[in-house]
């Protein structure tokens, strides 16, 4: 059967919250069967703990941030949540000494690195996942989200900028986790943004961690980082980067195609939140065989 997966030990890292500026502890726990993605602040004067759920999603400024009813809040978690989808971990304690998420390079790597240095643990339990059956979409003002019936997972994204440097590769890109790597493929694009948003951003309290080591930044014409691009379209597969932790915050892999155009934190949301209320467009499953699972779940790096 295919089975819930965690860590096999704990790990640690540090680094700077991208809109904070805080610097802040970031520890992976194992955790039960059936527990979860829970996040806990450990820097509050009694430890609180979140756990990853649409509902959550009150602030998509920028990122996606869990904010509860008494206003914690753990913000920027989506590159995270992107790495555990990629390694199909369910089950994880995430402490975190600061309101934000560490932003590291500003990609999903160094989490995975994470993920492969503590190393992968099968438990005793059956992986649920969710199966899309009927389409669910949003849309607003030319910006939508879909996700449809498919026998696997996979992500066909476009964005539209107006500007030399996103016009030197396509600016649409679809992988299917059925033949793609999501870490060759996905797990090494970074943020990015503009310099004219710097000020914007810093008068709203945002951005205050940001700089060329963790996103890409661009100017009237051209990529500032002196290093260039990882992917000639590093840009597009970035919002895919978002959108698969953007989805995994509803805490079980999805069995669908989801697709968007200049989707982005917030509508990503909407989406989860519309099909969690329409019971007649998806279903839980699980594999007591792995091989009728769909091939995309067959890539899951293997437990060592």
């Amino acid at each position: 059967m295919i089975l819930q997966r965690t860590l096999k030990q704990a790990i640690s890292a540090t680094g700077v919250g991208l809109h904070s500026g805080e610097r802040v502890k970031l520890t992976l726990l194992p955790a039960a069967p059936d527990t979860g993605i829970v996040f806990r602040r450990t820097d509050l004067p009694e430890p609180v703990e979140v756990k990853a759920d649409p509902s959550l999603v009150n602030d998509t400024r920028l990122s996606s941030t869990l904010v509860t009813d008494t206003g914690v809040r753990v913000g920027t978690i989506e590159h995270l949540m992107s790495a555990l989808a990629g390694f199909g971990i369910d089950n994880l304690v995430i402490e975190v000494t600061a309101a934000e998420i560490p932003i590291m390079d500003g990609s999903a790597a160094p989490f995975i690195y994470l993920l492969q240095t503590a190393g992968v643990a099968e438990q005793n339990a059956k992986k649920r996942f969710i199966r899309v059956t009927r389409t669910v979409e949003v849309e607003e003002r030319g910006v939508w989200v879909k996700l449809e019936p498919h026998d696997g997972f996979k992500v066909t994204l476009s964005i539209d900028f107006n500007h030399p440097a996103f016009n030197l590769a396509p600016q649409t890109v679809a992988v299917d986790f059925a033949r793609h790597s999501y870490t060759d493929e996905i797990s090494r694009a970074r943020t990015f943004g503009f310099m004219h948003e710097v000020e914007y951003m810093r008068n709203h309290g945002l951005g205050r961690g940001g700089s060329l080591d963790n996103a890409i930044v661009i100017d009237d014409e051209y990529v500032l980082n002196p290093e260039g691009l990882r992917f000639p379209d590093e840009f597009v597969r970035h919002k895919i980067l978002d959108a698969i932790g953007d989805l995994y915050i509803i805490g079980h892999p999805l069995i669908a195609a989801f697709s968007g155009h200049k989707s982005g934190h917030a509508m990503n949301n909407k989406l989860l939140r519309k099909l969690l209320e329409t019971p007649e467009a998806w279903e839980y499953v699980s594999y007591d065989d792995p091989l009728d699972a769909p091939s995309s779940f067959h890539r899951l790096p293997e437990v060592a």
